[in-house]
C-alpha cells in the first residue's frame, strides 16, 4: 500500500464517521482541538494524520486506533 493510498483511505474513514454523527467539519475540528482546514485536508487525502491525532479521533469516535488501518 503506497502512502497516497493510505492518506485516503484514512481520510475518508474519518469523513464517513464524521458524517455518521451528522457533524460538520467545524464542529469535530472544535471536539478534537483541531482547525476545520486541517480536517478538511486529512479527509481529502492531503495531510497524513498523526498518530496523535488518530488516537483523539478514534477516542472521540469510539473506535479502535486499528480502524484506520
Amino acid at each position: 500500500m503506497g502512502i497516497r493510498k493510505l492518506r485516503n483511505d484514512i481520510g475518508r474513514k474519518i469523513k464517513n464517521l464524521r458524517l455518521d454523527k451528522n457533524l460538520s467539519q467545524e464542529k469535530l475540528a472544535e471536539y478534537v482541538n483541531m482547525s476545520r482546514e486541517h480536517i478538511s485536508c486529512i479527509e481529502r487525502g492531503k495531510n497524513l494524520a498523526t498518530v496523535e491525532t488518530l488516537y483523539n479521533l478514534a477516542k472521540f469516535f469510539e473506535v479502535d486506533i486499528k480502524y484506520f488501518f
